[in-house]
């Protein structure tokens, strides 16, 4: 008898632009899918907002629309949680979900702090729900990793209430596209602490030697080194002035390197193993949509087994990738109004 696929309801919190992509991506059809998707419940600040986002995004689909969060978080038939509002509400968007019983599936950044971070995850622990933020040594011994994640964003022209020039919602480079560049930085560093320890103290981190380029307070540019103890550098950046390479990430060993390509470091469609002796090989990616429904398959999976956290992002690594971020900030000179807090 085949396996049978879980079936997992989503409840859809914010309309914007990330969201419209993580529900195409939950409806799309594909061969390799993983679970069965039901978008159930959308809120927006509206219900025309809310009508609107499912008539451009979800045609065929006949999902709730609520005019409020919280009656998708008191929703009986729904399971999860989709969090895609600007970062600064994750951590109260995640403690209500968290309170109605629902799982979380939270946009990155996770929350604006590690502090807020474990709030979340100490709430979520006490209520037993789900929550997610993501070995052939090809190359041998990794010496340093250089990644890129910048786009011109016309920070300028913006209005002084916009996400991308607030500091009360978390605006700047690095919370907005520099975690990419941070993620693929510390891939293959020091193993995460076991669940049981992750609410204990937080995960082990590389020292960081960090530099921010600041604007009205909002840092548009971001550079940092994570030195680890048995000598390996990374070395990520970010900027909302210009725009990456295509190749943005390069990973350097004793035997090779890894070059990873793609339109952004959140969309990567290609790497390529060279060796020393000059032997290379290019891996193309099939990627159809944005690729969002990988961590849905993966959330689906994970609680179908009972699991109240990702097996292949927990909460520990969630907290190192914070916990890098704060002191960046605090090397840098970016404050948010929540660190006050």
């Amino acid at each position: 008898m085949a396996d049978q696929k879980p079936n997992l309801r989503w409840g859809i919190i914010a309309t914007g632009l990330i969201s419209s992509w993580f529900v195409k991506d939950l409806v799309l059809e594909r061969s390799d899918t993983r679970a069965n998707h039901i978008v159930q419940a959308i809120g927006s600040s509206s219900e025309v907002k809310g009508k609107n986002f499912v008539a451009e995004h979800l045609p065929g689909h006949s999902p709730t629309v609520y005019g409020s969060y919280e009656q998708v978080y008191a929703d009986p038939n729904v399971d999860i949680i989709y969090i895609g509002t600007p970062h600064a509400f994750h951590k109260q968007n995640a403690l209500d979900a968290i309170r109605h019983g629902k799982h979380v599936l939270c946009e990155k950044a996770f929350t604006l702090t590690t502090a807020e971070a474990l709030e979340v995850f100490a709430a979520a622990k006490a209520k037993g729900v789900f929550n997610v933020l993501h070995e052939e040594k090809a190359i041998g011994k990794i010496h340093r990793t250089f990644c890129d994640f910048s786009m011109d964003q016309k920070i300028a022209s913006l209005g002084p209430e916009s996400r991308l020039k607030n500091p009360a919602l978390g605006a700047g480079s690095l919370l907005d596209i520099g975690i990419y560049s941070l993620t693929w930085g510390i891939v293959g560093s020091e193993p995460p602490l076991c669940v049981a320890e992750s609410l204990k103290k937080a995960p082990e981190t590389p020292r960081v030697l960090a530099a921010q380029t600041l604007s009205d307070g909002i840092d548009i540019g971001t550079s940092a080194i994570f030195l680890y103890a048995d000598g390996r550098q990374s070395i990520v950046t970010s900027n909302t002035s210009v725009k990456s390479a295509p190749e943005f990430c390069r990973v350097e060993g004793s035997e090779g390197t890894v070059v990873v390509e793609g339109v952004a470091a959140s969309v990567p469609s290609s790497f390529t193993v060279k060796k020393l002796n000059g032997e290379e090989k290019r891996y193309d990616f099939e990627r159809p949509g944005m690729g969002f429904y990988w961590e849905a398959d993966a959330v689906a999976l994970d609680i179908a087994a009972g699991r109240t956290e990702s097996a292949i992002m927990p909460w520990s690594e969630t907290l190192r990738v914070l916990q890098s971020m704060d002191e960046i900030r605090r090397q840098g000179g970016a404050r948010f109004p929540q660190d006050d807090q």
